[in-house]
């Protein structure tokens, strides 16, 4: 009998395929774990963007949670959107009760456009709740801005930002920085590690607008390596590499932001 690690992903659907459970579902299939979900929300969406969305109710998604605990043996999850405050709640609270491996999250708060896709509240009760029981999460640059409530346009303002959110009781933090490209049109992502260490990750910007579900494809990448027992470090290139090809090998579906390439062919190798 095969043994395969087994991850979740605790988020909201994409009926077009390109974001939220379906990219990660995509993400872990080629990463060759076995995917679990929790379905927090349902969404009417294109690549031209979300329509409508249906929240799931709190006790449903309970139950969800029930019913993977007592079964599967799942080594690491992430969050993608959790839509408003009480589905955060309760998502921090069953997370608390079953504590299902490392939990990585995506917070999914700011839109590309920059409008905002959680309520205050919300924002507060990830803050309060959500966050401090995470091992990585993963904000864009607008999304850190929200977060440490401050702008963030230097090298320097990102390393601050890090360790502002890093204080709110998560053990590494990852900035991506494809909203903010230098003069060589390249762009870097930061990561602030547990023990105090950091990295920068820079890559060529790609000339495509056919970007939707980065968020989800890199952070579904690194939970299904943790899941494999990979460490942070040895998987984060990997991961940078993954999203870049799944992004520069492009493939034509839809007519407005297009969906990444998860067919990309790049695996964690041991030394």
């Amino acid at each position: 009998m095969l043994e395969v690690p087994q991850v979740i992903t605790i988020a909201s659907t994409d009926s077009s395929g390109g974001a939220g459970i379906n990219a990660d579902l995509k993400t872990f299939h080629n990463q060759q774990v076995y995917a679990a979900t929790i379905v927090v929300g349902l969404t009417a969406q294109n690549t031209y963007g979300v329509q409508d969305q249906y929240a799931i109710p709190t006790s449903f998604i309970s139950e969800q949670f029930k019913s993977i605990a007592n079964d599967l043996n799942i080594k690491a999850a992430k969050t993608g959107a959790l839509l408003d405050a009480k589905r955060v709640h309760i998502v921090a609270k069953e997370w608390q009760q079953y504590e299902l491996g490392k939990l990585v999250i995506d917070p999914v708060m700011v839109a590309k456009g920059g409008a905002h896709l959680l309520s205050d509240e919300a924002i507060l009760t990830m803050i309060n709740e959500l966050i401090p029981q995470a091992y990585l999460i993963t904000p864009n640059l607008p999304e850190a801005q929200v977060l440490v409530n401050q702008t963030i346009k230097t090298d320097n303002d990102v390393q601050q930002a890090a360790k502002k959110i890093q204080k709110m009781g998560v053990r590494n933090v990852l900035i991506k920085g494809g909203h903010r490209s230098n003069s060589e049109n390249n762009y870097a992502d930061y990561i602030l590690y547990e023990d105090g260490s950091f990295e920068w990750f820079v890559m060529p910007g790609v000339d495509t607008n056919r970007t939707h579900g980065t968020g989800d494809t890199l952070s579904a990448f690194i939970t299904a390596n943790l899941a494999k027992s990979y460490d942070l470090k040895m998987i984060m290139p990997q991961a940078k590499k993954f999203t870049y090809e799944a992004i520069r090998q492009t493939i034509n579906v839809g007519h407005g932001h297009g969906p990444l390439n998860h067919w990309v062919e790049i695996t964690m190798e041991r030394d």
